[in-house]
């Protein structure tokens, strides 16, 4: 294979900080290289390097295509047909397909857009991944996958010779994670060269040709996908062994916390019926579509059932909104943490205590500041939140903390039912470890918790039983010592 980038002893450093020490690194024409590493490994600072956003340090060497680049500008960046496709698509919501695939191209002319050339672009980019999308349709009414093949048609009609994808599955479920990585594949049959940068070390394992590991910005090494597994990668991203046992606890006996009996609502979920017992780590797993979610949502009074009953405590309630749910006792944590789950540019700190304000509130209904900071680095020591400032924005967390934050707003609430949509979404492996043992100390205090996931190691490893739901109902009921992850993937695929 013809190398495509060749980077040589790349450093870079913030202040006092050394994101990156002496890192080389090349990457081959069709290949799919994997970067891999915890968050502030340095593998955002060697992307926003290779696309000319950052300098390194003095004595760096930068190959691409042959030529030695003293000096990369994101736009000689491009010009080489560099495109880093970033985890928020960097798209524009409220154009169309069409516009936002072709934008690059007619960006900057001195004349009005030819608007027959614009979609015949689009069209070819679309051709070439093989796919079918109205180019009429606004991108902010897409589905993220979509999302995801609109970013990289744009990332096509700019003549693509590297394709950087930073975190692409992140808030896929895997049907789609499966689509995204069959397109890799091809773009790679193309003479095309992928980064792939991920956190599922399952992905990285299953499209990569080489893996490259950094650890607190230093390179561990380059190696053949071949010779690895999830186990050695996680070693060497971590210097840490991560060994989950199958859970074979008998909770039958506890007391039944919640349950749902023939909860119905058309179209969504049908005649649903479960319990949940005190200390439980119910586990709830199923494709796209399945009605987990859903489900959830209806749990935390969101939406309303058309049938059936929900209990508490063996008492029936009624949820008509989210308050009568918190008010009962039980909370929810989103899938998507960024904007349902948390206010990005207020600061840690508010975002921690705001279920807990009127509980806090004093006089004239004011939070004393002695309050508010006692309870707030009461959870940030609680649930080893990482932070230097509790009065940073909280969006400057990374994603492991982030979700802790999360956490922490609803466990200042004391829940009896804790329902965890996707809780490790988007976060590496040594924060997934930190979260799993956060859910088994709650459960352990008698937390009831159903843990929503369509990562199957997760709900296998980590729930006393699992649920399986298709098309909006319960298939199936799993005792995690009793099966294994081939035979879960089946009843879900089933």
């Amino acid at each position: 294979m013809t190398a495509f980038l060749k980077l040589y002893a790349i450093s870079r450093r913030f202040g006092g900080v050394t994101a990156l020490s002496n890192v080389d690194m090349t990457l081959e024409a069709g290949e799919v290289h994997c970067l891999v590493g915890e968050n502030g490994s340095g593998k955002s600072t060697l992307i926003k390097i290779i696309s000319g956003v950052q300098t390194p340090e003095p004595g760096a060497q930068i190959i691409i295509a042959g030529r030695d680049v003293a000096r990369l500008t994101p736009q000689e960046s491009t010009r080489f047909g560099i495109q880093v496709i970033y985890q928020d698509l960097s798209l524009f919501p409220n154009l169309t397909v069409a516009e936002n695939i072709a934008i690059n191209s007619h960006f900057g002319r001195p004349h009005l857009v030819r608007w027959a050339e614009l979609r015949k672009s689009a069209e070819e980019a679309l051709g070439k991944i093989g796919v079918t999308l109205d180019l009429d349709a606004v991108v902010g009414n897409l589905t993220i996958a979509n999302r995801q093949l609109v970013a990289i048609c744009r990332a096509l009609t700019a003549d693509a010779k590297l394709l950087i994808m930073d975190e692409p599955t992140a808030s896929l479920t895997r049907t789609e994670v499966n689509r995204l990585l069959d397109l890799v594949r091809a773009l790679k049959a193309q003479g095309i060269c992928i980064m792939f940068v991920s956190h599922r070390l399952d992905e990285v394992l299953e499209v990569a040709d080489r893996v490259t590991v950094l650890r607190d910005g230093n390179k561990v090494g380059t190696y053949s996908a071949g010779e690895m597994n999830d186990k050695k990668l996680a070693v060497l991203m971590t210097g840490k062994q991560f060994t989950y046992d199958l859970r074979e606890i008998d909770i039958s006996c506890r007391p039944v916390v919640l349950s749902v009996e023939g909860l119905t609502r058309q179209g969504e979920y049908d005649n649903i019926d479960f319990e949940l017992r005190e200390g439980e780590i119910l586990g709830l797993t199923g494709l796209l579509g399945s009605g987990r979610t859903e489900l959830a949502l209806t749990l935390f009074g969101i939406t309303r059932p058309e049938r059936g009953k929900i209990f508490l405590d063996a008492a029936p309630i009624t949820l008509r909104s989210n308050q009568d749910a918190i008010n009962a006792g039980i909370v929810y944590v989103s899938e998507d943490r960024l904007t349902l789950g948390l206010v990005l540019d207020q600061p840690i700190s508010s975002n921690t205590i705001v279920t807990v304000l009127q509980h806090l509130a004093g006089r004239l209904n004011l939070v004393p500041s002695l309050i508010r900071r006692d309870t707030v680095d009461r959870w940030v020591k609680e649930l080893s939140i990482k932070v230097s400032n509790i009065e940073s924005a909280v969006r400057t967390l990374s994603g492991g903390n982030q979700q802790r934050v999360v956490l922490a707003k609803w466990l200042a609430r004391k829940p009896r039912v804790l329902i965890l949509d996707s809780p490790t979404v988007g976060v590496d492996i040594m924060a997934k470890d930190g979260i799993y043992e956060i859910v088994k100390s709650l459960a352990a205090e008698g937390v009831a918790i159903l843990m929503i996931s369509d990562e199957i190691p997760e709900v296998l490893y980590h729930s006393h039983r699992i649920l399986v739901m298709r098309e909006g109902r319960l298939s199936s009921e799993h005792r995690p010592h009793e099966t294994d992850e081939h035979r879960l993937m089946a009843a879900v695929n089933a």
